[in-house]
């Protein structure tokens, strides 16, 4: 895209020059756009999730719900997943604990050290992120934060750090769900996992049928070119880019010298014996849960990932002060996901709890609506509007496949359409609304500085792409596969 020639003048921190945006090329000035509207419209994430509160109540009343009972099911859903809430922000403490380790620090800075212009930065961090994805969502968004952190650090290097930040957010975004950490996969391959009502509808899909299907690796490596290159393209250029120091964002790496010990009761602070103890121990538990099972059934367990990541950060840490030092850094990147899980929470309680005097909640409603009106032809692009829609609103991939599931992939077996198809349907349009869902990225902002409107827009830019696309793929590549009944386990 043609730029205009630096100003080399102008210090490395200095505010774009005015009218820099206009020597962009198309893709970026959409992307500055969408982000100056953002800046200056999207509401704080936890602003976003209260309008979403008041909107699905308001839809419980107009479904004849009484007042009561709405407020009834808030209340009762609030605190519903405390447990999952625990877990996220353990992802993001474990992931953090991790990629802060002097060891993989290291590996984060030779990685930084690559790119040679700021687009190609951002390029960079959207390709490693998504590779990333792939294996662990969680993963991708502390790997892909602290990556755009080091770009940013550099001073021969100008980059748009809202523009790194959105390309750091693409795992969850574009490819998270159809790799191996995919709930609804992971769920539909291990019966011991599902419910027996929804065992009975689907049977068990094994991941041959899934994720390894050739048509879903073919939307994956599509969707991992398409973002890499919108990436690249949008990002403003030297004249346009914001940097981190034009934000006011501090990016240093904080000091990792914890001292020595001062008194007799420090010692083991800084003694490496509790570590090997505590290592042994709990290796000792993960080996006995991957002797008993699959490794892929093993780690699709969130406890079990968080464990791993919580004794590799101990592992690569050493010392158990300096652990200590970095589980606190990493404290405040969970506050956003301690207040808001909770009305997410009452979100799914209110839509799926809330019922009329006729005993028809406001999932019910759109369930019977969606299986009305659909074909065989017309199932995968329907499914994949109606999972996106929902997904905005109820953003858990694998809790919203147990309130999804039942009644889609019964509506599945009713017209024929291919089952394991049917869970990649929803995989690759649930990411969708991600792009735009402030829930998912507050992990990633908090590590970053940043808020979520300062990168929405670019992610925006990355949905309107990614909407189209992977709703055709959805479509044709449906016509590629034959109905199997379901199997059931034994």
């Amino acid at each position: 895209m043609p730029t205009k020639p630096v100003d080399t003048t102008r210090p490395a921190g200095a505010p774009p020059a005015p009218g820099a945006a206009l020597t962009e090329g198309s893709l970026a000035r959409l992307g500055i756009r969408f982000t100056a509207w953002a800046e200056r419209w999207f509401p704080d994430a936890f602003i976003f999730v209260a309008i979403a509160v008041v909107i699905v109540a308001l839809g419980a009343f107009a479904n004849g719900a009484p007042a009561p009972a709405i407020a009834k099911s808030f209340g009762d859903g609030f605190w519903s997943l405390i447990p999952f809430t625990m877990q996220m922000a353990f992802v993001t403490i474990g992931g953090y604990v991790v990629a802060t380790s002097p060891p993989v620090q290291a590996l984060i800075d030779r990685m930084a050290a690559l790119p040679k212009t700021g687009r190609g930065a951002v390029g960079f961090v959207a390709a490693a992120t998504m590779v990333s994805s792939f294996l662990s969502w969680g993963l991708s968004l502390i790997f892909g934060g602290l990556l755009a952190r080091a770009l940013a650090r550099r001073t021969d290097l100008r980059m748009d750090y809202r523009a790194a930040g959105a390309a750091a957010y693409l795992g969850l975004g574009a490819t998270w769900a159809l790799g191996l950490s995919s709930s609804a996969a992971q769920l539909q391959a291990n019966p011991a996992s599902l419910p027996k009502n929804l065992l009975a509808i689907t049977g068990v899909i094994p991941f041959s049928e899934t994720i390894f299907l050739w048509q879903s690796m073919l939307v994956a490596l599509i969707l991992f070119v398409i973002s890499v290159v919108i990436a690249y393209a949008s990002a403003p250029g030297q004249t346009a880019a914001v940097t981190a120091a034009d934000l006011g964002i501090d990016v240093a790496r904080e000091s990792e010298d914890v001292g020595r010990p001062q008194q007799p009761g420090e010692w083991l602070e800084h003694s490496p014996i509790l570590t090997i103890l505590l290592v042994l121990l709990a290796m000792g538990w993960v080996v006995q849960e991957f002797a008993r099972q699959s490794w892929i059934t093993a780690i699709s367990n969130l406890n079990t990932y968080n464990l791993l990541f919580l004794t590799l950060g101990l592992l690569l840490h050493w010392r158990p002060k300096r652990f200590l030092v970095a589980v606190a850094r990493s404290v405040p990147a969970t506050a956003g996901i301690l207040i808001q899980y909770p009305l997410y929470a009452a979100i799914s309680s209110m839509l799926t709890n809330a019922k009329n005097g006729a005993g028809t909640s406001t999932s019910d409603v759109i369930t019977h609506a969606f299986v009305s009106l659909n074909t065989t032809g017309s199932f995968p692009l329907s499914m994949g509007v109606y999972s996106a829609v929902l997904g905005f609103f109820v953003p858990s991939g694998g809790g919203k496949w147990l309130l999804e599931a039942p009644y889609v992939m019964q509506a599945a077996n009713e017209l024929k359409v291919h089952l394991g198809w049917a869970v990649m349907v929803y995989n690759a349009a649930e990411a969708l609304p991600n792009l735009i869902n402030p829930f998912w990225m507050l992990p990633l902002v908090g590590i970053l500085g940043l808020k979520a409107r300062d990168i929405v827009g670019f992610s925006f830019l990355q949905l309107l792409v990614h909407l189209p696309v992977v709703l055709f793929l959805l479509w044709a590549l449906a016509l590629t596969l034959t109905y199997h009944p379901p199997v059931m386990p034994g």
